[in-house]
């Protein structure tokens, strides 16, 4: 006898694999693009961009003024730092302003460009079929007309081409009909909108990668050429090389400033001279709101200030007149400013070199020996300076700056004090090896900023269009019509049933009445007309 062997446990088929790690990562990444490019997301990041731009006009911007930057350190010491390692003073070229840029960038790219696609194969698209009851649309009713159902919808047709719609007619099991469409501007406005924004970021960012500026302080019978080593400070782009500067030079001849009864500054204009050094100068005056345009290119006036006037006799009678230097402000109410005059080739040996370090009050009030400014105006200029001789630390190598001397030089003993006084035009200090020190006067500065981009006509074009496409999208209407003929009930005619569906451009009802009625009107002029019959004569006795 043959004993069964127990038969064996199936083996259970594999668990399914998972999805390997780069479908989930790809999975992963086109959930991200399809978020990023929705459209409420590109919303989302305008806004969030025009909320960043928010503190660079409310904040003063290194690019646009240094003094005011300057001042406001002056003015909030504890706060400016954090605001400063927050580039609240350099938003625009800041890292987070950059990445909302770049992201609203991406979204606009894969927000339009797939709805351009579409729309414009939209174009090319008949208008669609008319839904089967055309009564439950919001816009619908009946016209009766002794015409026949063909010459009915003829009659529609041509009214709804007047119009400038765009007519298809079918025949369908429901009877003969009409769908006609307009309004496709609409969504090209829209379409527009979107990108003129798209264009108006390209042309901004090329604006940043291949434009500069560059600021600098000049003085009434100065000027200088348009050269990064000549601005005290300057920007450029990535793709900006030296030799693609512009060569041109500007002098200044004077400036003047108008102020109101508050004191506060009303005008600043400047008297300049430009042109190719190689070429002929011209003439011009320029204000805070009417910089100098030439083919891109933009000179600004963003401040301006005083430079004391100094002369300077050695003890052998060898004299500097009027030597100035800017002092920069440090109230903008009162423009008191302090700067520092720097002479190291007097002659002298390199350790008998001299400085002077000062404030310069343009209405000056002298109290308890502090003097102090009360007024922008230069109504009693006074200066305030202290006399150092010794080694200026010019040669060494290592960067100063020009409105102020090395501290470091005065505490090492290199540079000694040698005098000082407070001073009226006209008044000297004399220091201790003979050497006499005039205060004779001022002249004023402008702040200058050269700038330079060459996005501004692309970016002026498409702000045109985004005006332009914003106007369609908010004026015009997209519009369908319906039209399906039937026999009537009692077969003594037609009955049209027509219906619209509109988008934007206000209410749709008055609208529809309006077109039901004149095409009411114009199926009655089209029926012919039946002639009245004889009235019945009675017979004669």
């Amino acid at each position: 006898m043959s004993v069964e062997a127990p038969a064996r446990p199936a083996t259970p088929p594999p668990p399914p694999s998972g999805p390997s790690v780069g479908r989930r990562v790809g999975a992963l990444l086109l959930r991200w693009w399809r978020r990023l490019t929705a459209m409420r997301t590109a919303i989302i990041l305008l806004f969030l961009l025009a909320l960043a731009a928010v503190p660079g006009s409310l904040l003063p911007q290194r690019s646009l003024s240094q003094n005011n930057v300057r001042q406001y350190f002056t003015d909030h010491p504890d706060l400016a730092p954090v605001l400063d390692d927050l580039y609240l003073f350099d938003v625009f070229s800041s890292p987070w302003f950059a990445a909302i840029y770049l992201l609203l960038f991406l979204s606009l790219i894969g927000c339009v460009l797939p709805r351009a696609a579409e729309h414009f194969r939209s174009l090319r698209t008949p208008p669609p079929p008319a839904p089967r009851n055309l009564l439950r649309l919001p816009d619908s009713g009946r016209l009766d007309t002794s015409l026949a159902p063909a010459a009915a919808l003829d009659v529609v047709e041509e009214e709804l081409r007047v119009r400038r719609f765009r007519v298809v007619r079918r025949e369908t099991a429901g009877g003969p009909e009409v769908s006609a469409e307009k309004g496709y501007l609409k969504e090209t406005g829209n379409l527009l909108f979107h990108l003129s924004l798209l264009a108006l970021l390209l042309g901004l960012a090329g604006g940043k990668m291949w434009g500069y500026e560059g600021s600098i302080l000049v003085t009434e019978g100065q000027g200088f050429c348009n050269s990064f080593q000549q601005y005290d400070t300057y920007s450029s782009g990535p793709l900006v090389d030296s030799g693609d500067l512009s060569s041109m030079c500007v002098d200044l001849d004077q400036f003047r400033a108008e102020y109101e009864e508050d004191l506060t500054a009303s005008s600043f204009t400047a008297d300049i001279r430009y042109g190719d050094p190689r070429g002929e100068e011209r003439k011009t005056t320029i204000g805070v709101n009417e910089p100098l345009r030439i083919d891109g290119d933009r000179v600004y006036v963003t401040g301006h200030g005083f430079s004391p006037t100094f002369s300077v006799t050695l003890p052998d009678g060898t004299a500097f007149t009027d030597v100035a230097t800017p002092f920069l402000p440090t109230d903008q109410r009162t423009l008191a400013s302090e700067g520092a005059l720097k002479l190291p080739d007097l002659g002298a040996g390199q350790d008998d070199q001299l400085a002077l370090e000062g404030f310069f009050a343009p209405t000056g009030l002298l109290q308890g020996g502090v003097l102090s400014s009360v007024d922008p105006r230069p109504l009693a200029p006074q200066v305030a300076i202290i006399a150092y001789q010794g080694y200026l630390g010019l040669d060494s190598g290592l960067p100063q700056s020009v409105y102020s001397l090395d501290r470091s030089q005065i505490e090492r003993g290199r540079l000694t004090e040698v005098g000082a006084a407070n001073l009226r035009v006209g008044e000297s200090l004399d220091l201790p090896d003979g050497t006499q020190v005039t205060f004779t006067g001022y002249k004023e500065f402008a702040a200058l900023q050269y700038s330079h981009d060459p996005g501004q006509l692309w970016v002026l074009a498409a702000a045109v269009a985004l005006l332009g496409g914003l106007l369609g999208l908010l004026l015009l209407r997209r519009e369908r019509v319906f039209a399906r003929a039937g026999s009537a009930p009692d077969g003594s005619g037609t009955v049209l049933t027509i219906a619209s569906l509109a988008r934007g451009g206000g209410e749709s009802g008055p609208r529809f009445t309006e077109l039901s009625d004149e095409l009411q009107g114009a199926l009655t002029a089209a029926a012919p007309r039946t002639a009245p019959s004889d009235p019945e004569v009675p017979p004669r006795d």
